[in-house]
């Protein structure tokens, strides 16, 4: 019987925990709708938090900077821009929350 109530116990703890999410920034470029698009992941928090996101082109230059709010309770934000008009190469986005920076890189061709 401890073994069945162990076992029961288990399952549903496996089955209602949450999985903590790491914070991490993601793009994806689709080129049907000519958009890039950038999201940030984070733990949802009771509050709202201010974040930071730069793009910036392959000449290591600050395309665009712009503060985001996210609200609270919400795990991701996301922001996006036209391929038409950006420099071809390498690009970087950036999030800064607070003093923690998130980068990745995607490619313009």
């Amino acid at each position: 019987m401890k073994k069945f109530v162990f076992l029961i116990f288990l399952l549903f703890t496996s089955i209602f925990a949450q999985d903590k999410i790491e914070d991490k920034v993601d793009c994806v470029i689709l080129e049907d709708e000519n958009s890039i698009i950038c999201k940030y992941n984070q733990d949802r928090v009771d509050f709202e938090k201010k974040v930071i996101f730069e793009w910036i082109d392959p000449d290591k230059e600050i395309s665009r900077s712009r503060e985001m709010i996210i609200p609270a309770q919400h795990g991701s934000i996301y922001d996006f821009r036209y391929i038409d008009g950006r420099k071809k190469g390498t690009w970087l986005f950036r999030v800064k929350d607070g003093k923690k920076v998130y980068e990745t890189k995607f490619e313009i061709k």
